[in-house]
Protein backbone atom coordinates (compact mmCIF):
# COMPACT_ATOMS: atom_id res chain seq x y z
CA UNK A 1 0.00 0.00 0.00
CA UNK A 2 2.73 2.64 0.87
CA UNK A 3 4.32 1.51 -2.70
CA UNK A 4 1.30 2.58 -4.34
CA UNK A 5 1.08 5.84 -2.77
CA UNK A 6 4.54 6.38 -3.28
CA UNK A 7 3.71 6.45 -6.90
CA UNK A 8 0.81 7.71 -7.30
CA UNK A 9 2.29 11.02 -5.14
CA UNK A 10 5.44 11.19 -7.66
CA UNK A 11 3.48 10.68 -10.74
CA UNK A 12 1.33 13.97 -9.38
CA UNK A 13 5.17 15.36 -9.10
CA UNK A 14 6.31 14.66 -12.31
CA UNK A 15 3.41 15.72 -13.94
CA UNK A 16 3.73 19.44 -12.50
CA UNK A 17 7.70 19.32 -12.67
CA UNK A 18 6.77 19.02 -16.34
CA UNK A 19 4.37 21.57 -16.60
CA UNK A 20 6.94 24.07 -14.78
CA UNK A 21 9.66 23.27 -17.12
CA UNK A 22 7.14 23.34 -19.94
CA UNK A 23 6.23 26.63 -18.58
CA UNK A 24 9.47 28.50 -17.24
CA UNK A 25 12.50 26.46 -18.54
CA UNK A 26 11.92 25.61 -22.17
CA UNK A 27 8.59 27.62 -22.98
CA UNK A 28 6.92 26.30 -26.32
CA UNK A 29 3.57 26.81 -27.75
CA UNK A 30 2.38 23.30 -28.72
CA UNK A 31 3.70 21.98 -25.39
CA UNK A 32 1.19 19.87 -23.11
CA UNK A 33 2.81 21.24 -19.81
CA UNK A 34 1.68 24.77 -21.11
CA UNK A 35 -1.96 23.70 -20.30
CA UNK A 36 -1.94 24.42 -16.68
CA UNK A 37 -0.27 27.48 -17.07
CA UNK A 38 -3.16 28.62 -19.74
CA UNK A 39 -5.60 27.01 -17.55
CA UNK A 40 -4.71 29.38 -14.53
CA UNK A 41 -4.46 32.62 -17.28
CA UNK A 42 -8.17 31.63 -18.36
CA UNK A 43 -9.23 31.39 -14.96
CA UNK A 44 -8.00 34.45 -13.24
CA UNK A 45 -8.94 36.60 -16.63
CA UNK A 46 -13.01 35.68 -15.80
CA UNK A 47 -12.06 36.73 -12.07
CA UNK A 48 -10.92 39.97 -13.15
CA UNK A 49 -13.78 40.18 -16.12
CA UNK A 50 -16.39 39.76 -14.01
CA UNK A 51 -15.05 42.48 -11.40
CA UNK A 52 -14.30 44.80 -14.19
CA UNK A 53 -17.88 43.96 -15.81
CA UNK A 54 -19.94 46.70 -13.83
CA UNK A 55 -17.63 49.88 -14.21
CA UNK A 56 -18.64 51.99 -16.49
CA UNK A 57 -15.42 54.25 -16.31
CA UNK A 58 -13.26 52.18 -19.37
CA UNK A 59 -10.48 54.08 -16.96
CA UNK A 60 -11.17 52.55 -14.07
CA UNK A 61 -12.23 49.29 -16.36
CA UNK A 62 -8.43 49.35 -17.37
CA UNK A 63 -7.02 49.48 -14.11
CA UNK A 64 -8.80 46.55 -12.91
CA UNK A 65 -8.21 44.35 -15.77
CA UNK A 66 -4.36 45.61 -15.39
CA UNK A 67 -4.13 43.33 -12.25
CA UNK A 68 -4.82 40.14 -14.79
CA UNK A 69 -0.84 39.42 -15.57
CA UNK A 70 0.39 39.90 -12.25
CA UNK A 71 -2.28 38.00 -10.13
CA UNK A 72 -2.22 35.24 -13.36
CA UNK A 73 1.76 34.61 -12.38
CA UNK A 74 1.28 34.17 -8.47
CA UNK A 75 -1.48 32.27 -9.49
CA UNK A 76 0.81 29.92 -11.97
CA UNK A 77 3.06 29.65 -8.67
CA UNK A 78 0.65 28.47 -6.49
CA UNK A 79 -0.83 25.79 -8.52
CA UNK A 80 2.68 24.55 -9.20
CA UNK A 81 3.69 24.57 -5.46
CA UNK A 82 -0.02 23.56 -4.53
CA UNK A 83 -0.03 20.51 -6.77
CA UNK A 84 3.60 19.44 -5.72
CA UNK A 85 2.06 20.00 -2.32
CA UNK A 86 -0.85 17.28 -2.41
CA UNK A 87 2.07 14.96 -4.54
CA UNK A 88 4.51 14.65 -1.86
CA UNK A 89 1.68 14.41 0.79
CA UNK A 90 0.58 11.31 -0.66
CA UNK A 91 3.87 10.21 -1.83
CA UNK A 92 4.80 10.23 2.43
CA UNK A 93 1.38 9.33 3.62
CA UNK A 94 2.56 5.85 3.74
CA UNK A 95 5.66 7.05 6.18
CA UNK A 96 2.89 9.14 8.33
CA UNK A 97 0.50 8.32 10.67
CA UNK A 98 -2.13 10.42 8.97
CA UNK A 99 -2.79 12.33 5.45
CA UNK A 100 -2.91 15.38 7.72
CA UNK A 101 0.38 14.39 8.94
CA UNK A 102 1.84 13.85 5.78
CA UNK A 103 0.28 17.40 4.23
CA UNK A 104 2.32 18.77 7.37
CA UNK A 105 5.64 17.12 6.90
CA UNK A 106 4.69 17.83 2.66
CA UNK A 107 4.68 21.86 3.47
CA UNK A 108 7.32 22.05 5.97
CA UNK A 109 9.88 20.69 3.00
CA UNK A 110 8.60 22.76 0.36
CA UNK A 111 7.85 25.94 2.08
CA UNK A 112 10.67 25.43 4.94
CA UNK A 113 13.36 23.39 3.29
CA UNK A 114 12.65 21.40 6.41
CA UNK A 115 13.10 24.04 8.74
CA UNK A 116 10.34 23.73 10.18
CA UNK A 117 10.06 20.45 12.18
CA UNK A 118 7.20 18.41 12.30
CA UNK A 119 6.95 14.75 14.14
CA UNK A 120 6.61 11.41 12.01
CA UNK A 121 9.48 8.77 10.67
CA UNK A 122 8.91 9.95 6.93
CA UNK A 123 11.54 9.34 4.71
CA UNK A 124 14.51 11.15 4.10
CA UNK A 125 14.94 10.71 0.40
CA UNK A 126 11.70 11.69 -0.56
CA UNK A 127 11.99 15.11 2.24
CA UNK A 128 15.21 16.14 0.59
CA UNK A 129 13.74 15.85 -2.63
CA UNK A 130 10.99 17.96 -1.83
CA UNK A 131 12.65 20.62 0.11
CA UNK A 132 15.07 20.95 -3.58
CA UNK A 133 11.46 20.73 -5.68
CA UNK A 134 9.79 24.30 -3.64
CA UNK A 135 13.47 26.23 -4.00
CA UNK A 136 14.09 25.32 -7.25
CA UNK A 137 10.47 26.37 -8.40
CA UNK A 138 10.57 29.43 -6.54
CA UNK A 139 13.56 30.31 -8.33
CA UNK A 140 12.77 29.50 -11.69
CA UNK A 141 9.97 31.57 -11.34
CA UNK A 142 11.39 35.20 -10.25
CA UNK A 143 13.98 33.98 -13.02
CA UNK A 144 10.51 33.86 -15.21
CA UNK A 145 10.53 37.45 -15.15
CA UNK A 146 12.91 39.43 -16.64
CA UNK A 147 12.24 37.27 -20.13
CA UNK A 148 8.49 38.14 -19.41
CA UNK A 149 9.42 41.65 -19.18
CA UNK A 150 12.15 42.21 -21.67
CA UNK A 151 9.76 40.95 -24.22
CA UNK A 152 6.47 43.08 -22.76
CA UNK A 153 8.86 46.34 -23.23
CA UNK A 154 10.09 45.06 -27.00
CA UNK A 155 6.08 44.70 -27.58
CA UNK A 156 5.71 48.29 -26.25
CA UNK A 157 7.96 49.73 -27.70
CA UNK A 158 6.54 50.22 -31.00
CA UNK A 159 2.87 50.47 -29.58
CA UNK A 160 4.13 53.94 -28.09
CA UNK A 161 5.22 55.10 -31.36
CA UNK A 162 1.69 54.56 -32.52
CA UNK A 163 -0.03 57.22 -30.80
CA UNK A 164 1.65 60.23 -33.30
CA UNK A 165 0.96 57.61 -35.89
CA UNK A 166 -2.34 56.56 -36.10
CA UNK A 167 -3.89 58.22 -33.31
CA UNK A 168 -5.08 56.54 -29.63
CA UNK A 169 -6.62 53.96 -30.40
CA UNK A 170 -4.83 53.04 -33.35
CA UNK A 171 -6.73 53.07 -36.68
CA UNK A 172 -5.76 52.19 -40.27
CA UNK A 173 -6.75 54.85 -42.04
CA UNK A 174 -6.03 57.28 -39.62
CA UNK A 175 -2.37 56.05 -39.99
CA UNK A 176 -2.25 56.84 -43.83
CA UNK A 177 -4.45 60.28 -43.48
CA UNK A 178 -1.38 61.46 -40.82
CA UNK A 179 1.05 60.49 -42.85
CA UNK A 180 0.12 62.36 -45.73
CA UNK A 181 -0.65 65.74 -43.62
CA UNK A 182 3.08 65.85 -42.94
CA UNK A 183 4.35 64.60 -46.39
CA UNK A 184 5.78 61.58 -44.97
CA UNK A 185 4.37 58.51 -46.98
CA UNK A 186 7.43 57.71 -47.85
CA UNK A 187 8.72 56.19 -44.34
CA UNK A 188 6.05 54.24 -44.79
CA UNK A 189 8.09 51.20 -45.92
CA UNK A 190 10.64 51.28 -43.15
CA UNK A 191 6.96 50.95 -40.54
CA UNK A 192 6.15 48.08 -42.53
CA UNK A 193 9.60 46.46 -41.56
CA UNK A 194 9.35 47.16 -38.82
CA UNK A 195 6.44 45.64 -37.87
CA UNK A 196 6.91 42.81 -40.15
CA UNK A 197 10.07 42.08 -37.57
CA UNK A 198 7.68 43.55 -34.53
CA UNK A 199 5.19 40.46 -35.82
CA UNK A 200 7.61 37.77 -35.48
CA UNK A 201 8.98 38.37 -32.38
CA UNK A 202 4.87 38.90 -31.06
CA UNK A 203 4.66 35.42 -32.88
CA UNK A 204 7.50 33.99 -30.75
CA UNK A 205 7.23 35.26 -27.82
CA UNK A 206 3.86 35.04 -27.13
CA UNK A 207 3.22 31.85 -28.03
CA UNK A 208 6.13 30.71 -25.31
CA UNK A 209 4.50 32.92 -23.21
CA UNK A 210 0.91 33.35 -23.02
CA UNK A 211 1.20 35.29 -19.91
CA UNK A 212 1.68 37.96 -22.32
CA UNK A 213 -1.65 38.37 -23.77
CA UNK A 214 -2.79 39.73 -20.55
CA UNK A 215 -0.13 42.32 -20.00
CA UNK A 216 -2.13 45.54 -20.66
CA UNK A 217 -0.16 48.64 -21.90
CA UNK A 218 0.68 51.61 -19.32
CA UNK A 219 -1.83 53.94 -21.10
CA UNK A 220 -5.74 53.09 -21.12
CA UNK A 221 -5.95 53.67 -25.39
CA UNK A 222 -3.18 51.60 -25.99
CA UNK A 223 -3.45 48.03 -27.38
CA UNK A 224 -0.66 45.68 -28.73
CA UNK A 225 -3.84 43.90 -31.14
CA UNK A 226 -5.87 47.17 -32.13
CA UNK A 227 -1.53 48.57 -33.23
CA UNK A 228 -0.82 45.74 -35.08
CA UNK A 229 -4.85 45.89 -36.69
CA UNK A 230 -4.05 49.80 -37.55
CA UNK A 231 -0.69 48.66 -39.37
CA UNK A 232 -1.86 45.86 -41.13
CA UNK A 233 -4.68 47.63 -42.66
CA UNK A 234 -2.88 50.53 -43.45
CA UNK A 235 -1.14 48.09 -45.34
CA UNK A 236 -4.40 46.32 -47.16
CA UNK A 237 -5.48 50.00 -48.01
CA UNK A 238 -1.90 50.72 -49.46
CA UNK A 239 -2.19 47.59 -51.32
CA UNK A 240 -6.13 47.67 -52.61
CA UNK A 241 -5.86 51.65 -53.50
CA UNK A 242 -2.54 52.03 -55.09
CA UNK A 243 -1.61 48.78 -56.22
CA UNK A 244 1.32 50.11 -58.46
CA UNK A 245 3.15 52.53 -55.83
CA UNK A 246 2.11 50.82 -52.29
CA UNK A 247 5.24 49.69 -50.88
CA UNK A 248 6.41 45.40 -51.46
CA UNK A 249 7.14 45.72 -47.36
CA UNK A 250 3.54 46.30 -47.28
CA UNK A 251 2.75 42.86 -48.69
CA UNK A 252 5.58 40.90 -46.21
CA UNK A 253 4.27 43.32 -42.93
CA UNK A 254 0.77 41.60 -44.01
CA UNK A 255 2.12 38.14 -43.84
CA UNK A 256 4.01 38.22 -40.89
CA UNK A 257 1.12 39.84 -39.18
CA UNK A 258 -1.57 37.32 -39.87
CA UNK A 259 0.82 34.47 -39.21
CA UNK A 260 1.54 36.50 -35.72
CA UNK A 261 -2.52 36.31 -34.86
CA UNK A 262 -2.66 32.39 -36.52
CA UNK A 263 0.30 31.23 -34.34
CA UNK A 264 -1.24 32.93 -31.10
CA UNK A 265 -5.11 31.08 -31.88
CA UNK A 266 -3.15 27.94 -31.59
CA UNK A 267 -1.71 28.35 -28.64
CA UNK A 268 -5.14 29.39 -27.61
CA UNK A 269 -6.84 26.42 -28.92
CA UNK A 270 -9.10 28.41 -31.53
CA UNK A 271 -9.96 27.13 -34.68
CA UNK A 272 -9.89 29.11 -38.01
CA UNK A 273 -9.46 28.97 -41.57
CA UNK A 274 -5.53 28.98 -42.45
CA UNK A 275 -6.99 29.30 -46.23
CA UNK A 276 -9.69 31.52 -46.37
CA UNK A 277 -11.16 32.14 -49.94
CA UNK A 278 -10.86 36.34 -50.97
CA UNK A 279 -14.45 36.34 -51.13
CA UNK A 280 -15.45 34.79 -47.59
CA UNK A 281 -17.09 38.24 -46.37
CA UNK A 282 -16.08 40.12 -43.89
CA UNK A 283 -17.58 41.89 -40.41
CA UNK A 284 -16.25 45.45 -41.22
CA UNK A 285 -19.07 46.52 -44.06
CA UNK A 286 -18.56 48.20 -47.64
CA UNK A 287 -19.91 51.86 -46.18
CA UNK A 288 -17.33 51.92 -43.75
CA UNK A 289 -14.98 50.94 -45.58
CA UNK A 290 -15.80 53.46 -48.80
CA UNK A 291 -16.11 56.43 -45.13
CA UNK A 292 -12.04 55.68 -45.03
CA UNK A 293 -11.47 55.56 -48.44
CA UNK A 294 -12.97 58.89 -48.96
CA UNK A 295 -11.22 60.57 -45.74
CA UNK A 296 -7.64 59.05 -47.27
CA UNK A 297 -8.79 60.91 -50.54
CA UNK A 298 -10.01 64.35 -49.05
CA UNK A 299 -6.41 63.93 -46.95
CA UNK A 300 -4.59 64.33 -51.00
CA UNK A 301 -3.44 60.77 -51.59
CA UNK A 302 -3.55 60.08 -54.75
CA UNK A 303 -5.78 56.76 -55.18
CA UNK A 304 -5.72 54.38 -58.43
CA UNK A 305 -8.64 52.85 -57.69
CA UNK A 306 -11.85 54.01 -56.33
CA UNK A 307 -13.21 52.58 -53.40
CA UNK A 308 -15.75 49.66 -55.55
CA UNK A 309 -12.84 48.85 -57.55
CA UNK A 310 -10.52 48.31 -54.23
CA UNK A 311 -13.38 47.01 -52.23
CA UNK A 312 -12.48 43.10 -53.39
CA UNK A 313 -8.80 43.35 -53.48
CA UNK A 314 -8.93 45.25 -49.73
CA UNK A 315 -11.37 41.76 -48.60
CA UNK A 316 -9.13 39.39 -49.96
CA UNK A 317 -6.51 40.53 -47.61
CA UNK A 318 -8.42 41.12 -44.73
CA UNK A 319 -9.96 38.20 -44.35
CA UNK A 320 -6.70 36.48 -43.62
CA UNK A 321 -6.65 38.38 -40.07
CA UNK A 322 -9.96 40.19 -39.59
CA UNK A 323 -11.94 37.32 -37.28
CA UNK A 324 -8.94 36.50 -35.40
CA UNK A 325 -7.68 40.27 -34.79
CA UNK A 326 -11.48 40.66 -33.61
CA UNK A 327 -11.76 37.62 -31.34
CA UNK A 328 -8.14 38.38 -29.63
CA UNK A 329 -8.89 41.86 -28.89
CA UNK A 330 -12.13 41.09 -27.64
CA UNK A 331 -10.04 38.47 -25.51
CA UNK A 332 -7.66 41.23 -23.88
CA UNK A 333 -10.59 43.96 -23.45
CA UNK A 334 -8.86 46.21 -25.44
CA UNK A 335 -10.54 49.59 -26.20
CA UNK A 336 -13.40 49.71 -28.90
CA UNK A 337 -11.85 51.61 -31.70
CA UNK A 338 -13.19 51.71 -35.50
CA UNK A 339 -12.95 48.74 -37.40
CA UNK A 340 -12.33 46.37 -34.40
CA UNK A 341 -14.86 44.32 -33.96
CA UNK A 342 -17.37 44.02 -30.64
CA UNK A 343 -16.54 43.60 -27.48
CA UNK A 344 -18.86 41.45 -25.10
CA UNK A 345 -17.50 43.54 -21.72
CA UNK A 346 -17.28 46.80 -22.71
CA UNK A 347 -20.13 49.06 -23.60
CA UNK A 348 -20.93 49.87 -27.22
CA UNK A 349 -19.47 53.39 -27.34
CA UNK A 350 -16.45 53.45 -30.07
CA UNK A 351 -13.36 55.09 -28.20
CA UNK A 352 -12.19 57.56 -31.29
CA UNK A 353 -8.94 58.51 -32.29
CA UNK A 354 -8.91 62.37 -32.07
CA UNK A 355 -5.73 63.93 -34.64
CA UNK A 356 -4.40 67.19 -33.40
CA UNK A 357 -5.10 70.41 -35.23
CA UNK A 358 -2.80 70.78 -38.18
CA UNK A 359 -0.90 73.97 -37.47
CA UNK A 360 1.56 76.03 -39.61
CA UNK A 361 3.48 79.65 -39.10
CA UNK A 362 1.63 82.20 -40.44
CA UNK A 363 -1.20 79.68 -41.99
CA UNK A 364 -3.31 79.85 -39.18
CA UNK A 365 -5.08 75.87 -37.60
CA UNK A 366 -6.91 73.69 -39.24
CA UNK A 367 -9.52 71.65 -37.24
CA UNK A 368 -9.01 68.13 -38.17
CA UNK A 369 -9.93 66.72 -34.99
CA UNK A 370 -13.34 66.06 -36.29
CA UNK A 371 -13.80 61.88 -36.69
CA UNK A 372 -17.03 60.12 -37.37
CA UNK A 373 -16.62 56.55 -38.78
CA UNK A 374 -20.49 55.70 -38.82
CA UNK A 375 -21.44 58.29 -41.30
Amino acid sequence: MTALKVIAGMAIVLVTAGSVTATLVTPRGNSWGLRVAILVNRSVRLVCVAIARPIRSYKRKDAVLATMAPVALLGQLAVFLGMFLVGYAIALWGYTSSFGGALKLSASQLFTAGLAHVGGPGNSALEVLAAVTGAVTIALQIGYLPAIYQAFNRRESLVTLMESRAGIPAWGPELLVRHQLVASLDVLPSLYRDWETWSADLAESHVSYPILLYFRSPEPGYSFVLALLAVLDAAALQLALMPTSAPTEARFCLRMGFTALRRIAQVLGWTFDPDPHPDSGLQLTYEEFAYAVDLISNAGIPLERTAEEAWPHFQGWRVNYESLAYRLADRVVAPRAPWSGDRRHLSEELMLPNRPPHRSPGGGTTDETRFRPSE
